[in-house]
């Protein structure tokens, strides 16, 4: 039987305003920046990807990756992300829906992409949310790293009082926040601030991976609080997020490991209805940093044999690879 997957995030437009060319696939695009590529149009189409969030990653400047230095250099490098969308929907490569309403957009030639801001530099002023969400803009991560909004991976800190104002106009556009890259007390901030929807795109269970400096994982607290508003938890590849620090680097991550995040979010929410896959394949690693059973997005189906395998029923399986995310954006209007 087959079954359709919801990724809930990948880096489609850095990675091709970077050089690759994402309409091939996977193994046709040369390596970069020391990573082997896993994702391409042709893989997502081959692995029943209908629909991913597409990212808008703007990165600041740092010794190792040339990016922004100002909030005006952000909003140009997330300009020319959205019209890199908006120029493969208009080749018919992808499809944009209008509003959150998917059941239109079930091509399986033409993945459907609904687009997510991780991290909000970009948004020079809460003026620019408007413009944003017209171009299609339905999810928005406040921080990456810290910003003028919020603390982040790596860089602590609560909701600023910009970031309280950024939040409201969010809201009024009711845009879906993503809590994957705030820090801790930014996390708990936005949960007082904001009655609206709140997802995790790409995050792990810390109760597995443990020692956690960077506060890039969530606590099952965390996990709760997300099961509770109706959220869904996105479950990342990357090796170092998926394994126990302890053994990290001794070994490769397999679909093993992906199921056991799986779990824990479920047998925390008591059902099989607030996880899915998030899992960022592309987002600055490579084919020797994933599940070892997965080469490209078309090895994805994989996991639903894997699940199976764990005992999961098949309602469940459909529900964490596709159903969770599809019903969460279907009903955010």
């Amino acid at each position: 039987m087959s079954t359709r997957i919801f990724d809930a995030h990948l880096d489609l437009a850095m990675n091709a305003l970077l050089g690759r060319d994402i309409t091939k696939p996977a193994r046709e695009q040369p390596a970069d920046r020391g990573q082997i590529a896993t994702v391409g149009l042709p893989d997502l189409r081959a692995g029943g990807v209908t629909h991913v969030c597409g990212t808008i990653f703007c990165a600041p400047d740092s010794p190792t990756f040339p990016g922004y230095h100002n909030p005006e250099e952000a909003h140009a490098e997330a300009l020319k992300q959205i019209n890199y969308y908006h120029d493969l929907a208009a080749r018919e490569q992808i499809a944009l829906p209008a509003d959150y309403s998917l059941a239109h957009t079930n091509d399986p030639s033409r993945p459907s992409v609904v687009i997510l801001l991780e991290g909000a530099e970009c948004i020079r002023t809460p003026d620019d949310v408007a413009p944003f969400h017209d171009r299609g803009v339905r999810v928005v991560g406040l921080s990456w790293q810290k910003t003028r909004y919020a603390g982040g991976t790596g860089t602590p800190g609560p909701i600023t009082d910009l970031g309280r104002d950024l939040v409201r106009v969010l809201d009024q556009h009711k845009l879906i926040h993503d809590a994957s890259h705030l820090a801790e007390e930014s996390f708990w901030n936005l949960l007082d601030i904001t009655q609206g929807p709140i997802i995790a795109s790409h995050s792990n269970c810390r109760a597995i991976v443990g020692v956690d400096p960077f506060e890039r994982h969530l606590s099952d607290e965390m996990i709760r609080a997300i099961i509770h508003r109706g959220g869904i938890i996105g479950i990342n590849f990357f090796d170092k997020f998926l394994l126990p620090a302890a053994e990290y680097q001794k070994r490769r991550a397999t679909l093993g490991d992906v199921v056991a995040h799986i779990r824990h979010v479920c047998d925390l929410a008591g059902n099989a209805d607030h996880v899915g896959i998030g899992t960022d394949m592309d987002g600055g690693l490579g084919r020797e940093e994933i599940p070892q059973e997965i080469e490209t997005s078309a090895d994805l189906p994989q996991l639903r044999a894997a699940l199976l395998a764990a005992s999961f029923s098949e309602g469940d399986v459909q529900k964490i690879l596709f159903l969770n995310w599809f019903h969460t954006f279907s009903r955010t209007a």
